[in-house]
C-alpha cells in the first residue's frame, strides 16, 4: 500500500510530545513490511534555519505550490529529505509567514496555519509529485483539515476521490476550534455537527466524523474516550462511529531507546549486565548537584508540565518526600510548561538543595541519563492516551509509579513491572510511592526482579505495526 503520514510533529525534526515519536517510528516498521510510506510536515523556523547552516540534511525542491485558500492562490515551497537512517522520503511544506515560526503551536492563527499545511501537503504529493496514496494517515486535529477536505471538496476531483483516511487521536483534549470561515478558507462546503456551537468548527470532531476509520493510541484510552467523563464533549460522536473506533498501543523505537548502545549514558547496560547502571546514578547526582549517595532512592519525572500529567498531586507528595517522611529520597525533574508548575518545582529545588534538582527544558542529552540513572519514574497522570515515559523508563531500569489510566494501565503491571494506583487523589499516589520506597529499602531481591521484569518487556513497534496494517487493509480491500 501507498501510505502518506501527515503530521504537525515528526521526530527528530519537530517534537513536542509522543506524537513526534510515533510518526518518526511507525513508518520504519511499515516499510519493513513492504509498504511505500512517505511523510509530510511543516517547515518550521528551526528546520529552515538548520538547513541554512547545513545542520540538517534536507534540500529545497525545485517546485512552487499554488494553494487555493480563501478564494486566492497562495504560494508555498517545499524541502525534501529522508527519515534518519532510512530511505523514507519526508517533505516539508515551507511558507515563511504561516509555518516558519519559532514554535510549533501556540499562535492565535494556528487553525489557519495547519489548514493551509494540510491542503498544501495533499497538493504536493498528489498534484506536484504525482504520487497518490491509498491511505492518508492523519494525526490529531492539526491534520483533520486534510481529512475534512478529502471527504468534501476532494470528492469532486478524481485525483483525490478514492483516497481512504485514518485519523489517529493522540490527545482528545485539544480540539482545534475555529470560526465557520475556516471552511471558506479551505474552499469546501459541509454541514454543522451536533458537537459544534453556532459559527464554530471543531477539527478534532471533524477528523472523527469524516475519516473512514478512527483510532487512538492505547486500548484503554479508546474505552475512556467514549465515556462522558473521558470524551471531552465528543463521546457521543465517538459512540456514533462505533466499531470504526479502535485502540492500538504505541510502540517504542528500540533502536533510539537502547540502554546497551545509548551514547548519552555514562555507562551502558542491559538486563543481563545491569551492574554498570549505578554509574549513571552517580553521574546524574554529580551533574545536578545532588548528594553523592548510591543507596538513596532517586525519583524522576520527565514531562511536559501540564495539568494532564497529574501535577496537582505532585506538590504534597514531593513536599512529604523532601521532608523525609519516607526516609532519605532524591528527586529529579526535567520538563517545562505551565508557569505555576515550574514555580512549584523551582521552589522545591531552592528549598532542598542536594535532594531536589529541576531542569526547565527538554534536553535530549540529559533525558537518557535520567531514565538510566534514576530508581523510580513518576507518572501520576489525570489521563494518558498512551505515554512513552513509562515504556522508556522500564527499558532503562527505572521502575514506573503510575496511575491506572489509558496506556499506563495497558503497560504497567502492579507489583510485577511497576507500582500502580487507581484513584486520582494525593493519598492514593502517596501510598503507591511509599510502597515502592519500602520495597527498594527493604527487599532488594524483589526490587531487582521488578526492575528486570520491566526491562524484559517488548514494546517495540512490530506488533503495533501489524495492527495498523490490518486497519489499512480493512479500508482498501
Amino acid at each position: 500500500m501507498k501510505i502518506l503520514f501527515i503530521s504537525a510533529e515528526v521526530y527528530p525534526f519537530a517534537k513536542r510530545g509522543g506524537l513526534a515519536d510515533v510518526v518518526g517510528s511507525l513508518p520504519k516498521e511499515l516499510v519493513k513490511m513492504g509498504h511505500d510510506v512517505r511523510v509530510v510536515i511543516p517547515a518550521y523556523n528551526d528546520i529552515e534555519r538548520n538547513y541554512a547552516t547545513g545542520d540538517l540534511d534536507i534540500e529545497p525542491m525545485p517546485i512552487h505550490l499554488s494553494v487555493q485558500v480563501d478564494g486566492i492562490y497562495t504560494e508555498a515551497g517545499a524541502f525534501s529529505g529522508k527519515l534518519p537512517g532510512t530511505e523514507i522520503p519526508i517533505y516539508f511544506i515551507a511558507h515563511q509567514l504561516l509555518l516558519g515560526r519559532p514554535e510549533i503551536y501556540g499562535y492565535p492563527d494556528d487553525v489557519y496555519r495547519f489548514a493551509f499545511f494540510s491542503k498544501a501537503g495533499l497538493q504536493l504529493m498528489v498534484e506536484t509529485l504525482d504520487w497518490t496514496p491509498d491511505i492518508v494517515h492523519a494525526h490529531d486535529w492539526h491534520t483533520a483539515p486534510a481529512v475534512t477536505w478529502l471527504a468534501t471538496a476532494g470528492q469532486s476531483d478524481q485525483r483525490y476521490a478514492d483516497i481512504k483516511t485514518l485519523f489517529t487521536i493522540h490527545n482528545l483534549a485539544h480540539h482545534g476550534k475555529a470560526k465557520w470561515h475556516i471552511f471558506n478558507y479551505l474552499q469546501l462546503h459541509t454541514h454543522s455537527l451536533e458537537e459544534e456551537a453556532y459559527d464554530e468548527v471543531n477539527f478534532m470532531g471533524r477528523g472523527i466524523y469524516h475519516a473512514h476509520k478512527v483510532n487512538t493510541v492505547s486500548p484503554t484510552y479508546a474505552g475512556e474516550i467514549v465515556t462522558r467523563a473521558g470524551g471531552t464533549g465528543l463521546s457521543g460522536l465517538l459512540q456514533h462511529r462505533g466499531s470504526d473506533v479502535s485502540g492500538i498501543l504505541n510502540g517504542l523505537d528500540t533502536e533510539v531507546w537502547n540502554p546497551a548502545k545509548d551514547k548519552n549514558l555514562k555507562a551502558r547496560f542491559s538486563v543481563g549486565k545491569i551492574a554498570p547502571r549505578k554509574k549513571n546514578k552517580a553521574e546524574l547526582q554529580k551533574q545536578l548537584g545532588l548528594e553523592l549517595n548510591p543507596d538513596v532512592p532517586m525519583m524522576a519525572m520527565i514531562s511536559r508540565l501540564d495539568h494532564q500529567k497529574g501535577l496537582d498531586l505532585m506538590g504534597e507528595v514531593v513536599y512529604r518526600l523532601m521532608e523525609g517522611e519516607s526516609g532519605p529520597v532524591q528527586m529529579v525533574l526535567l520538563g517545562s510548561g505551565q508557569p505555576e508548575y515550574e514555580e512549584m518545582f523551582r521552589q522545591f529545588a531552592d528549598r532542598y538543595p542536594g535532594k531536589m534538582a529541576a531542569v526547565f527544558a527538554y534536553r535530549a542529552d540529559l533525558a537518557p541519563l535520567i531514565y538510566g540513572g534514576s530508581d523510580m519514574f513518576l507518572m501520576p497522570s489525570l489521563f494518558e492516551p498512551c505515554g512513552l515515559g513509562q515504556l522508556i523508563s522500564m527499558r532503562y531500569g527505572s521502575v514506573p509509579i503510575v496511575r491506572a489510566t489509558g496506556g499506563l494501565a495497558d503497560t504497567v503491571e502492579d507489583g510485577e513491572t511497576g507500582f500502580v494506583f487507581d484513584t486520582y487523589t494525593t493519598n492514593s499516589f502517596w501510598h503507591a510511592v511509599q510502597r515502592a520506597i519500602y520495597v527498594y529499602n527493604t527487599d532488594q531481591p524483589l526490587w531487582k526482579k521488578i526492575q528486570k521484569s520491566g526491562m524484559k518487556q517488548d514494546f517495540s513497534w512490530g506488533q503495533s505495526a501489524l495492527r495498523y496494517e490490518q486497519l489499512y487493509k480493512s479500508m482498501v480491500d
